[in-house]
Protein backbone atom coordinates (compact mmCIF):
# COMPACT_ATOMS: atom_id res chain seq x y z
CA UNK A 1 0.00 0.00 0.00
CA UNK A 2 3.04 2.21 1.07
CA UNK A 3 4.13 2.55 -2.76
CA UNK A 4 0.64 3.36 -4.50
CA UNK A 5 0.07 5.85 -1.82
CA UNK A 6 3.30 7.59 -2.40
CA UNK A 7 3.03 7.00 -5.99
CA UNK A 8 -0.39 9.18 -6.15
CA UNK A 9 1.55 12.07 -3.64
CA UNK A 10 4.60 12.27 -6.08
CA UNK A 11 1.81 12.70 -9.13
CA UNK A 12 0.44 15.62 -7.36
CA UNK A 13 3.85 17.46 -6.70
CA UNK A 14 5.31 17.80 -10.11
CA UNK A 15 3.06 19.12 -13.76
CA UNK A 16 3.79 16.41 -15.96
CA UNK A 17 2.62 15.37 -19.15
CA UNK A 18 -0.53 13.65 -20.34
CA UNK A 19 -0.13 10.15 -20.95
CA UNK A 20 -1.01 10.50 -24.93
CA UNK A 21 1.99 12.55 -25.10
CA UNK A 22 4.54 10.35 -23.60
CA UNK A 23 2.83 7.51 -25.87
CA UNK A 24 3.45 9.45 -28.78
CA UNK A 25 7.57 10.35 -27.39
CA UNK A 26 7.96 6.56 -27.21
CA UNK A 27 6.33 5.70 -30.35
CA UNK A 28 8.37 7.86 -32.35
CA UNK A 29 11.30 6.71 -30.72
CA UNK A 30 10.52 3.25 -30.96
CA UNK A 31 9.65 4.07 -35.07
CA UNK A 32 13.49 5.68 -35.53
CA UNK A 33 15.90 3.58 -33.49
CA UNK A 34 18.45 2.20 -35.82
CA UNK A 35 19.19 -0.90 -34.04
CA UNK A 36 22.40 -1.81 -36.61
CA UNK A 37 23.75 1.28 -35.60
CA UNK A 38 23.31 0.64 -32.07
CA UNK A 39 24.87 -2.97 -32.35
CA UNK A 40 27.77 -1.47 -34.59
CA UNK A 41 28.81 1.33 -31.58
CA UNK A 42 28.52 -1.25 -28.69
CA UNK A 43 30.71 -3.65 -31.03
CA UNK A 44 33.75 -1.05 -31.72
CA UNK A 45 33.74 0.13 -28.21
CA UNK A 46 33.84 -3.08 -26.65
CA UNK A 47 36.35 -4.98 -29.29
CA UNK A 48 39.66 -5.93 -28.31
CA UNK A 49 41.14 -3.00 -30.22
CA UNK A 50 39.47 -0.41 -27.56
CA UNK A 51 41.52 -2.59 -25.04
CA UNK A 52 38.80 -2.48 -22.51
CA UNK A 53 38.64 1.17 -22.30
CA UNK A 54 41.16 1.89 -19.11
CA UNK A 55 41.84 6.01 -18.57
CA UNK A 56 45.26 7.21 -19.84
CA UNK A 57 45.41 4.03 -22.36
CA UNK A 58 45.25 4.13 -26.37
CA UNK A 59 41.66 2.33 -25.17
CA UNK A 60 40.54 6.03 -24.11
CA UNK A 61 42.01 7.63 -27.32
CA UNK A 62 39.81 5.45 -29.64
CA UNK A 63 36.97 5.85 -27.50
CA UNK A 64 37.06 9.53 -26.94
CA UNK A 65 37.66 10.08 -31.02
CA UNK A 66 35.42 7.81 -31.46
CA UNK A 67 32.31 9.80 -29.40
CA UNK A 68 33.52 13.05 -30.46
CA UNK A 69 33.00 12.14 -34.12
CA UNK A 70 29.66 11.08 -33.42
CA UNK A 71 28.45 14.04 -31.94
CA UNK A 72 30.22 16.35 -34.48
CA UNK A 73 28.43 14.16 -37.45
CA UNK A 74 25.11 14.76 -35.69
CA UNK A 75 25.61 18.37 -35.50
CA UNK A 76 25.70 18.58 -31.45
CA UNK A 77 27.74 21.28 -29.95
CA UNK A 78 30.79 20.96 -27.77
CA UNK A 79 29.66 21.28 -24.47
CA UNK A 80 33.18 22.46 -23.28
CA UNK A 81 33.68 26.16 -25.26
CA UNK A 82 34.52 24.66 -28.59
CA UNK A 83 36.02 21.27 -27.48
CA UNK A 84 33.63 18.27 -26.70
CA UNK A 85 36.19 17.32 -24.34
CA UNK A 86 36.38 18.23 -20.12
CA UNK A 87 40.28 17.32 -19.49
CA UNK A 88 40.12 15.47 -16.07
CA UNK A 89 43.70 15.37 -14.10
CA UNK A 90 44.41 12.35 -12.83
CA UNK A 91 47.31 10.32 -11.22
CA UNK A 92 47.64 6.84 -12.54
CA UNK A 93 49.29 4.71 -9.82
CA UNK A 94 50.76 1.15 -10.49
CA UNK A 95 51.30 -0.54 -7.68
CA UNK A 96 54.32 -3.42 -7.71
CA UNK A 97 51.86 -6.30 -7.39
CA UNK A 98 54.52 -8.58 -5.51
CA UNK A 99 53.79 -7.45 -2.42
CA UNK A 100 53.22 -9.24 0.72
CA UNK A 101 50.98 -8.48 3.43
CA UNK A 102 52.21 -10.00 6.82
CA UNK A 103 50.04 -9.55 10.36
CA UNK A 104 50.62 -11.33 13.33
CA UNK A 105 53.40 -12.92 11.31
CA UNK A 106 50.62 -14.73 8.66
CA UNK A 107 51.73 -14.07 5.48
CA UNK A 108 48.64 -13.49 2.92
CA UNK A 109 49.36 -13.37 -1.48
CA UNK A 110 48.41 -10.41 -2.99
CA UNK A 111 45.47 -11.16 -5.41
CA UNK A 112 44.18 -14.28 -4.26
CA UNK A 113 44.21 -13.79 -0.05
CA UNK A 114 43.79 -10.09 -0.14
CA UNK A 115 44.34 -6.77 -2.38
CA UNK A 116 45.60 -3.27 -1.45
CA UNK A 117 46.14 0.27 -3.22
CA UNK A 118 46.60 3.62 -1.87
CA UNK A 119 45.17 6.47 -3.47
CA UNK A 120 48.27 9.12 -1.84
CA UNK A 121 50.42 10.69 -4.60
CA UNK A 122 53.71 8.90 -2.67
CA UNK A 123 56.41 6.33 -4.21
CA UNK A 124 55.98 4.08 -1.12
CA UNK A 125 53.44 3.67 1.27
CA UNK A 126 54.60 1.51 4.66
CA UNK A 127 52.89 -0.33 7.42
CA UNK A 128 55.69 -1.10 9.97
CA UNK A 129 54.16 -3.21 12.72
CA UNK A 130 50.95 -1.16 12.58
CA UNK A 131 48.61 -2.17 15.25
CA UNK A 132 45.77 -3.67 14.06
CA UNK A 133 42.27 -3.26 15.48
CA UNK A 134 38.32 -4.79 14.57
CA UNK A 135 35.70 -1.70 14.21
CA UNK A 136 33.23 -3.68 12.98
CA UNK A 137 31.19 -1.85 10.26
CA UNK A 138 33.49 1.30 10.68
CA UNK A 139 30.74 3.62 10.40
CA UNK A 140 30.24 6.61 12.42
CA UNK A 141 25.93 8.37 11.87
CA UNK A 142 25.10 10.61 13.94
CA UNK A 143 21.49 10.01 12.77
CA UNK A 144 21.09 6.25 13.01
CA UNK A 145 22.92 6.83 17.13
CA UNK A 146 25.82 5.12 15.89
CA UNK A 147 29.71 5.27 16.48
CA UNK A 148 31.65 2.13 15.83
CA UNK A 149 34.93 4.59 16.46
CA UNK A 150 33.64 6.32 19.74
CA UNK A 151 36.62 6.86 22.41
CA UNK A 152 38.90 5.12 19.67
CA UNK A 153 42.28 7.11 19.20
CA UNK A 154 43.39 4.51 15.32
CA UNK A 155 45.84 7.90 14.26
CA UNK A 156 48.03 5.50 12.91
CA UNK A 157 46.57 2.34 12.65
CA UNK A 158 45.28 -0.12 10.95
CA UNK A 159 41.48 -1.03 10.82
CA UNK A 160 39.82 -4.36 9.89
CA UNK A 161 36.19 -3.39 8.91
CA UNK A 162 32.88 -5.06 7.59
CA UNK A 163 31.53 -4.72 4.07
CA UNK A 164 27.89 -3.23 4.35
CA UNK A 165 25.61 -1.81 7.18
CA UNK A 166 24.09 -3.25 10.47
CA UNK A 167 21.09 -2.84 9.08
CA UNK A 168 21.85 -6.16 6.00
CA UNK A 169 23.19 -8.10 8.82
CA UNK A 170 19.58 -7.96 10.95
CA UNK A 171 17.63 -7.42 8.15
CA UNK A 172 15.71 -5.27 10.66
CA UNK A 173 14.03 -2.59 9.07
CA UNK A 174 14.70 -0.26 12.17
CA UNK A 175 18.84 -0.59 11.76
CA UNK A 176 19.73 2.17 9.32
CA UNK A 177 17.33 0.75 6.52
CA UNK A 178 16.59 -2.58 6.93
CA UNK A 179 18.30 -5.06 3.91
CA UNK A 180 18.38 -1.93 2.12
CA UNK A 181 22.25 -0.28 2.10
CA UNK A 182 22.75 3.29 3.07
CA UNK A 183 25.82 5.08 1.71
CA UNK A 184 27.42 4.05 5.05
CA UNK A 185 27.39 0.18 3.69
CA UNK A 186 29.78 1.09 0.30
CA UNK A 187 33.59 0.69 0.72
CA UNK A 188 34.15 4.44 -0.10
CA UNK A 189 32.74 5.08 2.96
CA UNK A 190 34.78 3.02 4.93
CA UNK A 191 37.91 4.35 3.66
CA UNK A 192 36.38 8.02 3.38
CA UNK A 193 35.97 7.76 7.81
CA UNK A 194 39.01 5.66 8.45
CA UNK A 195 41.02 8.53 6.61
CA UNK A 196 38.97 11.41 9.18
CA UNK A 197 39.52 9.42 12.23
CA UNK A 198 43.26 9.48 11.44
CA UNK A 199 43.94 5.46 10.37
CA UNK A 200 46.87 4.45 8.07
CA UNK A 201 45.32 1.68 6.71
CA UNK A 202 41.66 0.06 6.20
CA UNK A 203 40.87 -4.05 5.18
CA UNK A 204 37.24 -4.44 4.62
CA UNK A 205 36.42 -8.16 5.04
CA UNK A 206 34.75 -9.46 1.53
CA UNK A 207 31.92 -11.94 1.78
CA UNK A 208 29.65 -12.11 -1.44
CA UNK A 209 26.27 -11.61 0.03
CA UNK A 210 27.24 -8.28 2.12
CA UNK A 211 29.28 -7.07 -1.03
CA UNK A 212 26.95 -8.50 -3.69
CA UNK A 213 30.08 -9.24 -6.08
CA UNK A 214 32.27 -12.00 -5.59
CA UNK A 215 35.80 -12.45 -4.65
CA UNK A 216 36.88 -12.20 -8.54
CA UNK A 217 35.24 -8.56 -8.80
CA UNK A 218 37.60 -7.52 -5.90
CA UNK A 219 40.74 -8.88 -7.42
CA UNK A 220 39.61 -7.22 -10.86
CA UNK A 221 38.73 -3.96 -9.55
CA UNK A 222 41.93 -3.36 -7.09
CA UNK A 223 44.73 -4.92 -8.44
CA UNK A 224 46.90 -3.44 -11.34
CA UNK A 225 47.16 0.07 -12.27
CA UNK A 226 44.22 2.62 -10.95
CA UNK A 227 43.61 6.28 -11.31
CA UNK A 228 42.53 9.12 -8.47
CA UNK A 229 41.86 12.86 -9.04
CA UNK A 230 44.81 14.82 -6.81
CA UNK A 231 44.43 17.65 -3.86
CA UNK A 232 46.76 20.44 -2.93
CA UNK A 233 47.58 18.17 -0.71
CA UNK A 234 48.55 14.84 -2.71
CA UNK A 235 45.96 13.26 -1.25
CA UNK A 236 48.17 13.16 1.66
CA UNK A 237 44.77 13.17 4.12
CA UNK A 238 43.84 10.12 2.44
CA UNK A 239 43.94 6.34 4.26
CA UNK A 240 47.15 5.12 3.38
CA UNK A 241 46.51 1.73 2.55
CA UNK A 242 42.77 0.74 0.86
CA UNK A 243 42.44 -2.84 1.35
CA UNK A 244 40.36 -5.69 1.13
CA UNK A 245 40.83 -9.30 2.73
CA UNK A 246 38.85 -12.78 2.25
CA UNK A 247 36.53 -14.14 4.80
CA UNK A 248 39.02 -16.51 5.31
CA UNK A 249 42.00 -14.55 5.89
CA UNK A 250 39.44 -12.68 8.78
CA UNK A 251 38.90 -16.14 10.34
CA UNK A 252 42.42 -16.92 10.43
CA UNK A 253 43.67 -13.42 11.75
CA UNK A 254 41.27 -13.50 14.67
CA UNK A 255 42.07 -17.41 15.87
CA UNK A 256 45.21 -16.36 15.63
CA UNK A 257 44.81 -13.33 18.09
CA UNK A 258 42.44 -16.04 20.07
CA UNK A 259 39.12 -15.00 18.73
CA UNK A 260 36.14 -16.27 16.70
CA UNK A 261 35.89 -13.65 13.93
CA UNK A 262 32.06 -14.89 13.32
CA UNK A 263 30.86 -14.74 16.40
CA UNK A 264 32.26 -11.04 16.37
CA UNK A 265 30.81 -10.21 13.19
CA UNK A 266 27.19 -10.57 14.49
CA UNK A 267 28.36 -8.46 17.61
CA UNK A 268 29.25 -5.60 15.74
CA UNK A 269 25.51 -5.16 14.68
CA UNK A 270 24.04 -4.57 17.65
CA UNK A 271 24.43 -0.98 18.76
CA UNK A 272 27.18 0.44 21.44
CA UNK A 273 29.38 -2.33 19.70
CA UNK A 274 33.06 -1.64 21.10
CA UNK A 275 36.43 -2.11 18.96
CA UNK A 276 38.29 -5.10 19.78
CA UNK A 277 42.60 -4.33 19.66
CA UNK A 278 43.80 -7.82 17.90
CA UNK A 279 47.28 -7.21 19.39
CA UNK A 280 48.37 -7.99 16.16
CA UNK A 281 50.84 -6.01 13.72
CA UNK A 282 50.57 -5.56 10.03
CA UNK A 283 53.19 -5.00 7.96
CA UNK A 284 53.43 -3.83 4.20
CA UNK A 285 54.85 -2.03 1.78
CA UNK A 286 53.16 -0.65 -1.57
CA UNK A 287 56.01 0.51 -3.79
CA UNK A 288 54.48 2.63 -6.38
CA UNK A 289 54.64 3.94 -9.58
CA UNK A 290 53.24 7.49 -10.39
CA UNK A 291 52.11 9.43 -13.59
CA UNK A 292 50.53 12.12 -13.91
CA UNK A 293 48.27 12.73 -17.00
CA UNK A 294 44.88 13.60 -18.11
CA UNK A 295 42.07 11.73 -18.91
CA UNK A 296 38.67 12.62 -20.73
CA UNK A 297 35.11 13.34 -19.96
CA UNK A 298 32.93 13.83 -22.87
CA UNK A 299 29.74 15.91 -23.49
CA UNK A 300 28.14 17.47 -26.28
CA UNK A 301 24.78 19.58 -25.96
CA UNK A 302 21.40 20.48 -27.46
CA UNK A 303 20.60 23.76 -26.82
CA UNK A 304 17.38 24.57 -25.86
CA UNK A 305 15.24 27.44 -27.38
CA UNK A 306 13.58 29.17 -24.50
CA UNK A 307 15.57 28.19 -21.28
CA UNK A 308 19.27 27.13 -22.71
CA UNK A 309 20.61 27.89 -19.22
CA UNK A 310 18.51 25.14 -17.60
CA UNK A 311 19.65 21.68 -18.21
CA UNK A 312 19.04 18.01 -18.77
CA UNK A 313 21.36 15.77 -18.28
CA UNK A 314 21.65 12.26 -20.36
CA UNK A 315 24.32 10.25 -19.37
CA UNK A 316 26.81 6.95 -19.44
CA UNK A 317 30.26 6.28 -18.24
CA UNK A 318 32.91 5.73 -21.43
CA UNK A 319 35.09 3.48 -19.12
CA UNK A 320 36.32 -0.17 -18.22
CA UNK A 321 39.26 -2.07 -16.58
CA UNK A 322 41.24 -2.42 -19.61
CA UNK A 323 43.32 -5.55 -19.43
CA UNK A 324 43.91 -7.52 -15.89
CA UNK A 325 45.49 -10.83 -15.25
CA UNK A 326 43.19 -14.22 -14.42
CA UNK A 327 44.71 -16.84 -13.85
CA UNK A 328 47.70 -15.74 -14.61
CA UNK A 329 47.12 -14.85 -17.52
CA UNK A 330 46.47 -10.81 -19.15
CA UNK A 331 43.08 -10.78 -19.87
CA UNK A 332 40.85 -7.79 -22.00
CA UNK A 333 37.98 -6.35 -19.66
CA UNK A 334 36.09 -4.81 -22.37
CA UNK A 335 32.74 -4.26 -20.61
CA UNK A 336 29.97 -4.52 -23.47
CA UNK A 337 27.54 -3.90 -21.28
CA UNK A 338 29.02 -2.09 -18.68
CA UNK A 339 29.27 0.09 -20.18
CA UNK A 340 29.93 -0.07 -24.00
CA UNK A 341 25.85 -0.72 -24.00
CA UNK A 342 24.78 2.35 -22.18
CA UNK A 343 27.70 4.77 -23.99
CA UNK A 344 25.41 3.79 -27.33
CA UNK A 345 22.64 4.19 -25.77
CA UNK A 346 23.41 7.92 -25.05
CA UNK A 347 24.55 8.26 -28.62
CA UNK A 348 21.08 6.76 -30.07
CA UNK A 349 19.10 9.16 -27.54
CA UNK A 350 21.29 12.33 -29.06
CA UNK A 351 20.89 11.36 -32.76
CA UNK A 352 17.20 11.01 -31.90
CA UNK A 353 16.71 14.44 -30.27
CA UNK A 354 18.97 16.18 -32.67
CA UNK A 355 16.64 15.04 -35.66
CA UNK A 356 13.67 16.03 -33.63
CA UNK A 357 15.34 19.13 -32.84
CA UNK A 358 15.60 20.57 -35.81
CA UNK A 359 11.70 20.32 -36.38
CA UNK A 360 10.64 21.32 -32.89
CA UNK A 361 12.93 22.57 -31.25
CA UNK A 362 13.14 21.47 -26.63
CA UNK A 363 12.74 24.32 -24.61
CA UNK A 364 15.64 23.29 -22.01
CA UNK A 365 19.11 22.42 -23.32
CA UNK A 366 19.72 18.65 -23.26
CA UNK A 367 23.31 17.09 -22.58
CA UNK A 368 24.40 13.78 -23.68
CA UNK A 369 27.92 12.86 -20.90
CA UNK A 370 30.48 10.20 -21.35
CA UNK A 371 32.62 10.67 -18.00
CA UNK A 372 36.06 8.60 -17.39
CA UNK A 373 37.38 7.00 -14.75
CA UNK A 374 33.61 5.64 -12.86
CA UNK A 375 35.04 2.81 -12.21
CA UNK A 376 37.78 3.61 -10.13
CA UNK A 377 34.91 5.61 -8.12
CA UNK A 378 33.49 8.21 -9.98
CA UNK A 379 36.34 9.77 -10.88
CA UNK A 380 35.15 11.53 -13.98
CA UNK A 381 31.63 12.33 -12.65
CA UNK A 382 33.38 14.20 -9.08
CA UNK A 383 35.55 16.13 -11.81
CA UNK A 384 32.21 17.27 -13.69
CA UNK A 385 30.44 17.17 -10.78
CA UNK A 386 33.31 20.28 -8.70
CA UNK A 387 33.62 22.16 -12.75
CA UNK A 388 30.11 21.47 -14.72
CA UNK A 389 29.47 23.70 -17.36
CA UNK A 390 26.36 25.11 -16.38
CA UNK A 391 25.78 25.90 -11.78
CA UNK A 392 24.78 22.41 -10.38
CA UNK A 393 21.66 24.73 -9.62
CA UNK A 394 20.80 24.62 -13.06
CA UNK A 395 21.05 21.16 -13.70
CA UNK A 396 17.32 19.66 -13.96
CA UNK A 397 18.09 16.20 -13.80
CA UNK A 398 21.04 13.73 -14.46
CA UNK A 399 19.47 10.37 -15.90
CA UNK A 400 22.20 7.75 -15.83
CA UNK A 401 22.81 4.44 -17.86
CA UNK A 402 24.90 1.98 -16.31
CA UNK A 403 24.52 -1.62 -18.26
CA UNK A 404 21.50 -1.95 -20.17
CA UNK A 405 18.62 -4.85 -20.56
CA UNK A 406 19.97 -6.22 -24.10
CA UNK A 407 17.79 -9.34 -24.27
CA UNK A 408 14.02 -9.42 -24.98
CA UNK A 409 12.06 -6.38 -23.17
CA UNK A 410 10.01 -6.81 -20.19
CA UNK A 411 6.89 -5.93 -18.22
CA UNK A 412 8.40 -3.88 -15.59
CA UNK A 413 11.21 -1.32 -15.49
CA UNK A 414 13.32 -0.93 -11.84
CA UNK A 415 13.44 2.01 -9.54
CA UNK A 416 16.60 2.12 -7.63
CA UNK A 417 14.91 4.01 -4.00
CA UNK A 418 12.09 4.86 -3.30
CA UNK A 419 10.51 8.29 -2.12
CA UNK A 420 13.84 9.73 -2.79
CA UNK A 421 13.04 12.37 -5.81
CA UNK A 422 10.02 13.64 -7.83
CA UNK A 423 11.75 11.96 -10.70
CA UNK A 424 10.12 8.65 -9.64
CA UNK A 425 6.81 9.87 -10.80
CA UNK A 426 8.49 10.90 -13.83
CA UNK A 427 9.47 7.14 -14.28
CA UNK A 428 5.65 6.14 -13.47
CA UNK A 429 4.75 7.86 -15.88
CA UNK A 430 6.44 6.58 -18.49
CA UNK A 431 6.30 3.35 -17.51
CA UNK A 432 2.75 3.22 -17.58
CA UNK A 433 2.29 4.47 -20.80
CA UNK A 434 4.22 1.71 -22.42
CA UNK A 435 1.96 -0.51 -20.08
CA UNK A 436 4.48 -1.25 -17.58
CA UNK A 437 4.97 -1.53 -14.08
CA UNK A 438 7.83 -0.04 -12.09
CA UNK A 439 9.77 -2.82 -10.29
CA UNK A 440 11.39 -2.00 -7.21
CA UNK A 441 15.21 -2.89 -6.56
CA UNK A 442 14.82 -6.50 -6.01
CA UNK A 443 18.55 -5.96 -4.77
CA UNK A 444 18.52 -3.08 -2.30
CA UNK A 445 21.25 -4.19 -0.06
CA UNK A 446 23.80 -3.94 -3.62
CA UNK A 447 23.57 -0.20 -2.44
CA UNK A 448 23.46 0.38 -6.37
CA UNK A 449 21.81 3.64 -5.67
CA UNK A 450 25.49 5.04 -4.62
CA UNK A 451 27.62 3.11 -7.34
CA UNK A 452 27.33 5.18 -10.30
CA UNK A 453 27.64 8.72 -11.68
CA UNK A 454 24.68 9.92 -10.70
CA UNK A 455 25.88 10.14 -7.10
CA UNK A 456 28.56 12.47 -7.84
CA UNK A 457 26.06 14.95 -8.88
CA UNK A 458 23.50 14.03 -6.68
CA UNK A 459 26.08 14.67 -3.93
CA UNK A 460 25.96 18.32 -5.64
CA UNK A 461 22.13 18.53 -5.00
CA UNK A 462 21.37 17.85 -8.59
CA UNK A 463 18.51 14.74 -8.55
CA UNK A 464 19.34 11.61 -10.53
CA UNK A 465 17.94 8.71 -11.90
CA UNK A 466 20.22 5.33 -12.42
CA UNK A 467 19.18 3.09 -15.43
CA UNK A 468 20.67 -0.69 -15.02
CA UNK A 469 20.12 -4.14 -15.77
CA UNK A 470 23.06 -5.91 -15.16
CA UNK A 471 21.83 -9.19 -13.56
CA UNK A 472 17.89 -8.92 -13.66
CA UNK A 473 17.58 -9.66 -17.09
CA UNK A 474 20.48 -11.87 -17.15
CA UNK A 475 20.62 -14.06 -13.60
CA UNK A 476 24.35 -15.19 -15.35
CA UNK A 477 25.42 -11.77 -15.53
CA UNK A 478 26.96 -11.00 -11.91
CA UNK A 479 28.18 -14.07 -11.45
CA UNK A 480 30.41 -14.79 -15.02
CA UNK A 481 30.49 -11.68 -16.75
CA UNK A 482 30.29 -8.21 -14.35
CA UNK A 483 33.89 -7.11 -14.18
CA UNK A 484 35.34 -10.25 -16.05
CA UNK A 485 36.30 -11.11 -19.35
CA UNK A 486 32.94 -12.93 -19.93
CA UNK A 487 31.09 -9.26 -20.47
CA UNK A 488 31.91 -9.22 -25.04
CA UNK A 489 30.06 -8.55 -27.22
CA UNK A 490 27.23 -10.69 -28.57
CA UNK A 491 25.50 -10.80 -31.88
CA UNK A 492 22.77 -12.94 -30.26
CA UNK A 493 21.51 -10.20 -28.22
CA UNK A 494 17.96 -9.56 -29.39
CA UNK A 495 18.07 -5.84 -28.04
CA UNK A 496 14.03 -5.73 -27.48
CA UNK A 497 15.08 -4.27 -23.60
CA UNK A 498 17.29 -1.69 -25.53
CA UNK A 499 14.42 -0.33 -27.49
CA UNK A 500 11.91 -0.37 -24.72
CA UNK A 501 13.94 1.40 -22.42
CA UNK A 502 15.30 3.66 -24.52
CA UNK A 503 12.25 5.10 -25.72
CA UNK A 504 11.09 5.18 -22.31
CA UNK A 505 14.23 7.55 -21.48
CA UNK A 506 13.35 9.38 -24.59
CA UNK A 507 9.72 10.28 -22.99
CA UNK A 508 11.36 11.36 -19.97
CA UNK A 509 13.98 13.78 -21.40
CA UNK A 510 11.26 15.29 -23.44
CA UNK A 511 9.19 16.19 -20.73
CA UNK A 512 11.97 17.51 -18.76
CA UNK A 513 13.48 19.27 -21.44
CA UNK A 514 10.07 21.29 -22.37
CA UNK A 515 8.47 21.72 -18.39
CA UNK A 516 8.95 24.36 -16.17
CA UNK A 517 9.37 22.61 -12.73
CA UNK A 518 12.26 21.39 -11.00
CA UNK A 519 12.28 17.89 -9.41
CA UNK A 520 12.66 18.00 -5.90
CA UNK A 521 14.39 15.51 -3.38
CA UNK A 522 12.04 13.61 -1.28
CA UNK A 523 14.16 11.74 1.64
CA UNK A 524 15.77 13.75 4.12
CA UNK A 525 19.26 13.97 3.16
CA UNK A 526 22.53 15.75 2.43
CA UNK A 527 21.42 15.33 -1.59
CA UNK A 528 18.17 17.48 -0.23
CA UNK A 529 19.67 20.05 1.71
CA UNK A 530 22.65 20.91 -1.11
CA UNK A 531 19.42 21.35 -3.31
CA UNK A 532 17.68 23.75 -0.98
CA UNK A 533 20.67 25.99 -0.41
CA UNK A 534 20.97 26.70 -3.85
CA UNK A 535 16.62 27.95 -3.95
CA UNK A 536 15.62 25.44 -6.04
CA UNK A 537 13.22 23.62 -3.76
Amino acid sequence: MKHFILGAALTGLVSLPSFASMDNSLSAFTTSFDVTQYRNDVQTLASDAFGGRAPLSEGEQLTINYLEKSFREMGLQPAFGDSYLQPVPLAKITADQNMQLNIGGINFTNGSEFTARTQRISEKVTLDNSEVIFVGYGINAPEYGWNDYQGLDVKGKTVIVLVNDPGFATQDPKVFKGNAMTYYGRWTYKYEEAARQGAEAVFIVHETAPAAYGWNVVQNSNTGTKFTLVDANNNQGQVGVMGWVQHEVAQKLFAKAGMDFDMLKREAAKPHFKPIPLNLKAQLTLQNQIERAQSHNVAAILPGKTHPDEVVMMHAHWDHLGTVMEGGKPVIINGAVDNASGVAGVLALARYFKHQADKAPLARTLVFSSFTAEETGLIGAQHFAQHPIVPTKDIVAFLNIDGMNMNQGVDYILRYGEGVSELEAYLDKAAKAQGRTVKADPRPQNGLMFRSDHFALAQQGVPGLLFMSLGDTDPDYIAHKYHQGADDYDPNWTLGGVTQDLALMASMLKALANGADWPRWLESSDFKTKREQTGRD
